[in-house]
């Protein structure tokens, strides 16, 4: 309850994004295997921004 308000960090946006690129791309494979690679390589890019900031913010602290 007093989450409800809390505002999300970029990395939490960004492991919300990955999650859902992985499902789009989960879905996609067995329709169209070229939507779905495309999706997992979205999903890595955003993976890559995330783990960027992860070392970013390590070595603010």
């Amino acid at each position: 309850m007093f989450g409800l308000f809390k505002k999300k960090t970029e990395i939490e946006k960004l492991q919300e994004k990955y999650q859902k690129l992985l499902d789009e791309a989960r879905a996609l494979s067995s329709s169209s295997r070229a939507e779905s690679y495309k999706k997992y390589a979205e999903a890595e890019q955003v993976q890559d921004e995330i783990e960027a900031l992860t070392k970013k913010e390590n070595a603010d602290k």
